[in-house]
Order: structure tokens, then C-alpha cells, then sequence
């Protein structure tokens, strides 16, 4: 019997279906991955914001991982919200044993503005999921959120920002720049050994609510089917390029709307 590639995402749900857990599953659906899922927090969002957070405990958080992990082949793991210092140090410990490959985004604010991450909890993440991560995917206000400093606003801050999260101990650092200006939307894969240059033309649209998360899913899917890194990452940006580009179909919501997972499926 074939074994289907199989994903587990760590992260938080949002109710509007956009982002989180909700667009890391299409995600993974999307790509041909089968998804499993550990839930760190409960958001009552919708495309124009978010209006409530509520954390599962730290334990229900291990314990979503643990009975995953005992029973799963999960190929790959992808890690999103996780909003307190203690379930951070729970999401660490819970992937101890675990010897798959690690894509952590570090979601610190919606799209909306609104705050997903306690100020307390940026440190922590620094010092227990940083060394786990085999990639690190931030936007630039997150990459300096991480290193006290002031986002990069130029190609060589963005590669310098990638190199001093390598010294935190990432493996690999993806510098997104979908924060950037300019007619095309350059991400720097940044290792220890390469910088890569993954371009795509900007497409003008609202409809972006999720890109990080549906970035980092896509991604983790790709690894789980046996990707190389780069391989992986060219690949995801492609996809999210086409989802990104056919958001307007949707039609979903009033404020910032979700990019379309299912663009290559739906007709």
C-alpha cells in the first residue's frame, strides 16, 4: 500500500477561514498532502479583523501533537501561531522526538494589525523554536520584531536580517517580501552557504488575508513529499503566485479576503 505524504500544522484557527489551521489544511489538501492538525488558540476573526483570542491550554496543545506524532508519518511540520511563552515551551517539547523537517512562521499580527503574539513571547520563541526551525519564514516587520530592530528597507538589510536569524539558530531563514514596494515581490532564501532570489510579479489585490500561512503550509506540503529546500520554497511561491492571483474570484467578506487554495481545482 502507498503511503500518502502526510503534514501536521501547529497553529491557531480562524473562524473567517482565511488563515491558520483553516488555510493551512486547504493547504495541504490543495497540494496532495494529507493534513493533521494541533490547534494552539481559538480567534473570532472574520476578513475585516480579529475580535477575540482565546489560547488552549499548554497541555491540550502537547497532547495534539503527541497523539499525532504516535500514530502519524507526518513528513513535515509546520508551526503558526502559538501567542504565550507556555505554549511555545509546550510546542518544544512536544517535537523533541521529532526528526522531520521544521517550517516555523513566526505570525505575530493579522493582517488586520491586530496582535497575535505577547510581547513576552517573542524571546521565547527566539531561544526554544529558532534552533528547531529548519526554515524561518518571516515578513520583514516580524524578521525585526525577532532581532530589536528596524525592518529592512533595502535587498542587502533583507539578506543581513536573514543571516543574523541564521546566528538565533535557524537553518534556513526565508525573508518575505510582500512588505516591500515595487512591481515585483522579491523573497531571499537565506543559508548559510547561498542567498536565493524567489521573484514573482506583484499582483495588485486586497484579497491577501493569509498568504504568510498558506506561504509556510505550502511549503511544509512540498517537504513532505520530498522536496529539497529550494525546490520546495520555488514551488510554493509558484503556487501561492496562482492562489494570490485568482483571489478576486472568491468574492468572500467585505474587508481583506483569503487567497484562493483551491484555484487549480475549483472551476
Amino acid at each position: 500500500m502507498t503511503t500518502t505524504a502526510a503534514a501536521l500544522t501547529i497553529a491557531g484557527s480562524d473562524s473567517g477561514g482565511g488563515a491558520g489551521i483553516q488555510a493551512d489544511l486547504k493547504t495541504f489538501s490543495a497540494l496532495g498532502v494529507y493534513g493533521a492538525s494541533a490547534i494552539t488558540g481559538i480567534t473570532a476573526q472574520n476578513t475585516l479583523g480579529v475580535h477575540g483570542v482565546e489560547p488552549v491550554s499548554p497541555a491540550m496543545v502537547a497532547a495534539q501533537i503527541a497523539a499525532v506524532l504516535d500514530d502519524i508519518g507526518i513528513g513535515a511540520v509546520k508551526i503558526g501561531m502559538l501567542a504565550s511563552p507556555a505554549i511555545i515551551a509546550a510546542v518544544a517539547g512536544a517535537l523533541e522526538g521529532y526528526a522531520g523537517p521544521v517550517v516555523l512562521d513566526p505570525v505575530m499580527v493579522a493582517k488586520s494589525g491586530d496582535a497575535l503574539l505577547e510581547d513576552a513571547a517573542v524571546e521565547t520563541l527566539a531561544q526554544r523554536l529558532l534552533p528547531r526551525a529548519d526554515l524561518l519564514t518571516p515578513n520583514l516587520p516580524e524578521a525585526a520584531r525577532l532581532l530589536g530592530t528596524a525592518p529592512a528597507g533595502s535587498a542587502a538589510e533583507m539578506t543581513a536580517q536573514g543571516r543574523a536569524l541564521l546566528d538565533l539558530g535557524a537553518r534556513a531563514v526565508l525573508m518575505k517580501g510582500g512588505h516591500a514596494e515595487g512591481p515585483v515581490c522579491t523573497d531571499r532564501l537565506v543559508t548559510r552557504d547561498a542567498v536565493i532570489e524567489v521573484a514573482a510579479p506583484r499582483i495588485a489585490t486586497r484579497n491577501t488575508h493569509g498568504t504568510g500561512c498558506t506561504l509556510s503550509s505550502a511549503i511544509a506540503a512540498e517537504l513532505a513529499k520530498g522536496a529539497e529546500m529550494e525546490e520546495a520554497v520555488r514551488r510554493a511561491q509558484a503556487w501561492l503566485h496562482g492562489a494570490i492571483r485568482a483571489a478576486d474570484e472568491l468574492g468572500i467578506g467585505t474587508g481583506h479576503g483569503p487567497v484562493h487554495h483551491f484555484h487549480e481545482v475549483w472551476t
